[in-house]
């Protein structure tokens, strides 16, 4: 049966249990997200979210960066969790790396000086929707998914490795995969805990 949006909303979760296969073809994973890059909205249609879709080697090569990165960093007598997790990231069938172009958010700032100060919140907000619409489209075309911050450690070799402009500034990481398994459940505030209804 067909999914509906709100359906596919109220089933998404952060999946880590994926594999390195897709229900669907790489060419409509790449559609969804050109669609909804073009149709998510931002502020005064500042259109400053950019996304690298990483595939194959690409992909593996990513969470080779953060392996790397975090060993560093990590003792080595803790590391085993760590190096757990960011396999399970590897396994996946690809990873989406989501990005703003500072050089654009910049310029709106510059050219409405009244709102300066909000234009880096407002391109959050919309990376933010960005990324919510497409965890939601994936999940909708059964694939797993789950949002990650490795940034800023491994900004500078990300840029260097996948010839990344300067000013695009690294906000969050996607893999994501066929399911393995599903999520557990999780606690949920109710709504109406966390709603006001004034008249």
């Amino acid at each position: 049966m067909k999914k509906t949006f709100l359906s596919s909303i109220h089933e998404r979760r952060s999946v880590y249990s994926i594999t390195n296969t897709s229900p669907i073809p790489k060419n409509k994973i790449v559609a969804l997200i050109e669609m909804l890059l073009e149709d998510v909205p931002s502020a005064f249609n500042c259109q400053s979210a950019r996304v690298v879709v990483l595939f194959e080697q690409a992909h593996k090569n990513f969470w080779d960066i953060v392996m790397r990165t975090l060993r560093e960093r990590v003792p080595a007598e803790k590391f085993a969790p760590t190096e757990a997790k960011i396999n399970s990231f590897a396994t996946g069938y690809g990873t989406i790396l989501y990005f703003d172009d500072e050089g654009i958010t910049e310029t709106f700032a510059s050219n409405f000086p009244t709102y300066a100060a909000n234009f880096k919140t407002w391109a959050d907000q919309a990376n933010g929707m960005l990324q919510f619409a497409i965890w939601t489209a994936l999940e909708e075309e059964g694939l797993g998914a789950n949002l990650q911050h490795y940034n800023p450690i491994i900004d500078a070799e990300v840029k260097e490795v996948f010839n990344i402009p300067d000013q695009y500034r690294l906000i969050a990481q996607m893999p994501f995969g066929a399911k393995t398994a599903e999520p557990d459940e999780k606690e949920v505030i109710s709504g109406s805990d966390r709603m006001r209804i004034l008249e």
